[in-house]
């Protein structure tokens, strides 16, 4: 049985009880950063055997996987924080298990997605969610441009090295829309922040951007 299993986006306390009775039975995690998820499974005192799977080595390391599953060997796959596959690597590897008609089940937990939705004062009963936008500036915008007639929130991921270039993309696309953003959720200096995008923008143009950046566009028509 191959499982999701959701790790905290923040603070360790967060994971589930079921999560720590998988990750103690499973046979093997797989894990997108082995250094990260030693640090969880040290802090809760398990002891289990690690395998790196992240976007470099993900098919390469599949037919693997398959065939430890087909040997009736139980794996727990996780990512670095809040629920694998999402923004992260493991649908390929989902998809293989479908094919091949192998067991698969996901174990709820955090994410960062719903918890900065859930801090938002806008209306998100109806959102998209975009993911890491592209790096390259005229990539990430044509991303925002089609993003741009969805009539209600629009939620993404941003990296501090290039939330201020995307800010200013924002303020070009959408103009001066108000905004959620949200960092180091359910960690000491949580901060979450709603302004205009150019409030936004002067902010981050005094203070260091740190940690990982979940945004969110209010653009209801």
């Amino acid at each position: 049985m191959l499982y999701l299993i959701a790790t905290p986006i923040g603070n360790l306390e967060d994971i589930t009880l079921r999560a720590l009775r998988v990750l103690k039975e499973v046979d093997l995690i797989l894990a997108e950063d082995t250094r990260k998820t030693g640090i969880l499974l040290k802090y809760f005192n398990i002891e289990k055997p690690l395998a790196s799977f992240h976007d470099h080595n993900e098919a390469q390391k599949i037919p693997w996987v398959i065939e430890e599953l087909k040997k009736g060997k139980n794996i727990g796959l996780v990512s670095s924080a809040g629920m694998p596959t999402v923004a992260d690597p493991g649908y390929k590897l989902i998809k293989e298990c479908r094919k091949q008609n192998l067991p698969l089940t996901a174990l709820p937990g955090a994410s960062s997605v719903v918890n900065a939705l859930s801090l938002s004062s806008m209306p998100h009963d109806k959102f998209i969610f975009l993911g890491f936008l592209p790096r390259k500036s005229g990539e990430r915008k044509r991303v925002l441009e089609t993003a741009k007639n969805f009539p209600h929130a629009i939620i993404f991921l941003e990296s501090p090295f290039r939330i201020n270039k995307t800010l200013s993309d924002l303020a070009e696309i959408f103009g001066d829309k108000y905004i959620s953003v949200a960092r180091e959720m359910t960690k000491k200096f949580e901060e979450i922040r709603e302004s205009a995008v150019t409030e936004a923008i002067e902010h981050f143009k005094k203070t260091q951007p740190k940690g990982e950046f979940v945004l969110i566009i209010d653009n209801h028509q």
